[in-house]
């Protein structure tokens, strides 16, 4: 039997192995094609992929069997479970791979694209342009259709010419400025807020009027401190939690 092909990572080692591991993993998994495979590779196989000792690996594969993302069965191997959830709470330890998991696995539609000129907040991000590269999609549930959130991705124009908007219906921003861009991302701060849904939100994520959301804003730098992307999301307040752990260490 075919195994399923998780995505290559560079570790940091700043961060606890298995996290990032658990991320990566956890990122393929719900970013994966529908005929893909849903046999994992062995513990072994996993642990030279990812340049981990097998206890490790098997730290990290204990964390999405937790999340009900996979099942191990003696002898026959590990599994991906066909029906993850979607929109399951995120733990982030600052890892780049942590904000593509909590992106991925859902359909998405690419509303619209095109530029907008840089005013209002924007110019805190962008303060040596004059326009921004624009993107607004929508990600659905897979199996019910059901809206989940909407995302307007604000991103250097040099950038976005290298960006094939097939791409943005496959995997999330972030993922396609590392993976395909080849973007120098440094850093990601993640802003989330309560706040109430105004028409244009109620209508694409078919709840009503002023109902709860979470108001998320995504920054995306480079190692000179230049902001790449700008992403603002806003996600169904019934359907997502984000929850964020501090590593003492």
């Amino acid at each position: 039997m075919t195994s399923f092909a998780p995505d290559s990572i560079v570790l940091n080692r700043k961060l606890p192995l298995w996290y990032q591991v658990s991320q990566s993993l956890r990122a393929s998994i719900l970013g994966r094609s529908p005929h893909d495979p849903l046999r994992l590779p062995t513990e072994e196989q996993l642990a030279g992929h990812y340049g981990v000792s097998v206890l490790t690996m098997r730290q990290a594969l204990k964390e999405l069997e937790d999340e009900g993302l996979i099942s191990r069965h003696r002898r026959r191997g590990t599994f991906i479970e066909p029906g993850v959830r979607r929109g399951a709470p995120v733990r982030l330890l600052g890892s780049v791979d942590a904000i593509v998991a909590q992106q991925s696995g859902m359909t998405t539609e690419l509303l619209d694209h095109g530029h907008a000129s840089v005013a209002g907040e924007l110019t805190e991000y962008f303060p040596d342009l004059a326009e921004v590269a624009t993107y607004h999609r929508l990600r659905s549930d897979e199996k019910t259709g059901e809206p989940t959130n909407h995302a307007r991705n604000h991103v250097r124009p040099e950038l976005a010419a290298r960006i094939d908007r097939e791409d943005l219906v496959r995997w999330p921003m972030t993922k396609v400025l590392r993976d395909v861009v080849r973007a120098d991302i440094s850093r990601i701060t993640d802003t989330v807020e309560a706040r109430l849904a105004d028409p244009e939100t109620a209508r694409l994520l078919q709840v009503p009027l002023l109902s709860p959301i979470l108001h998320y804003t995504g920054v995306t730098y480079d190692a000179q401190g230049r902001v790449l992307d700008v992403a603002v999301i806003h996600y169904r307040g019934d359907r997502f939690s984000f929850t964020v752990t501090l590593d003492a260490t």
